[in-house]
């Protein structure tokens, strides 16, 4: 559900003033019309049984440490952001490896990223490192494209413990990903025309990971024809 944030009263009361005063009214308040009556939630089958199971997981607090990749004097800079994506592949073969891999153009094009190889088809993006655990250090936000789909691989890694850790995963298709406080804020593109997704995955301490705390279906107001959905959840990265 989308979140609204409340109506502000005194901001809109020095609206009404900024705006009087600037017409050369004398200052007083106008009646803005009637407002509809507020009403409480309806509560909706009161006595049904609470529910035996959680609800859909989302893998929101999944985390996992990287194998074979480590992190000279802590700093999560000097990790090769080709050797995270290598060590994934190495470590999920059913996705990477064979013909019938969903994502094996990702693991024939990953020697392009090499400095002999084919820069233009290298599907990992540029890095970004912000601080979203809250722990004074840059964290990485990692993101490749996983081939032949039209997908994007969205990660975030951090440091525990002298070791890679990877505290969030999303795959989807993707037309925009942004950092903002603690929170990374993915966009795809919806087959409705004129609407996104949006998701939000944000660090909670007390988890030790990024969880999903928002997930939204948004009205952008473009023209253009949406693309179908490709998976239920998201990116290119890059470094600042």
């Amino acid at each position: 559900m989308p979140f609204r944030r409340p109506l502000r009263t005194a901001a809109v009361v020095a609206l009404l003033f900024a705006t009087a005063a600037a017409c050369g009214d004398t200052g007083a308040l106008h009646g803005a019309g009637a407002t509809p009556t507020a009403t409480s939630p309806a509560r909706l089958w009161p006595n049904l049984s609470p529910a035996a199971s959680p609800a859909y997981d989302f893998d929101e607090a999944d985390t996992e440490t990287v194998k074979g990749v480590t992190v000279p004097g802590d700093d999560i800079r000097k990790v090769d952001p080709i050797a995270v994506v290598r060590a994934e592949i190495a470590a999920n073969p059913g996705d990477y490896a064979g013909s019938r891999a969903p994502y094996r153009g990702t693991a024939e094009r990953i020697d392009d990223c090499g400095s002999g190889g084919d820069r233009s088809k290298c599907p990992v993006l540029k890095p970004y490192y912000r601080d979203l655990t809250g722990d004074g250090h840059d964290d990485l936000t990692l993101g490749f494209r996983l081939l032949p789909t039209k997908m994007t691989a969205v990660r975030v890694y951090t440091v525990e413990k002298h070791r890679l850790v990877q505290v969030m995963a999303n795959d989807d298709a993707v037309s925009g990903v942004e950092l903002a406080g603690r929170s990374v804020i993915i966009r795809s593109p919806s087959e409705l025309a004129g609407y996104e997704y949006r998701v939000q995955w944000t660090w909670d301490a007390d988890q030790k990971a990024m969880l999903l705390t928002h997930d939204e279906f948004l009205r952008t107001g473009s023209r253009k024809h949406g693309v179908r959905r490709a998976t239920p959840a998201p990116v290119p990265s890059a470094t600042s």
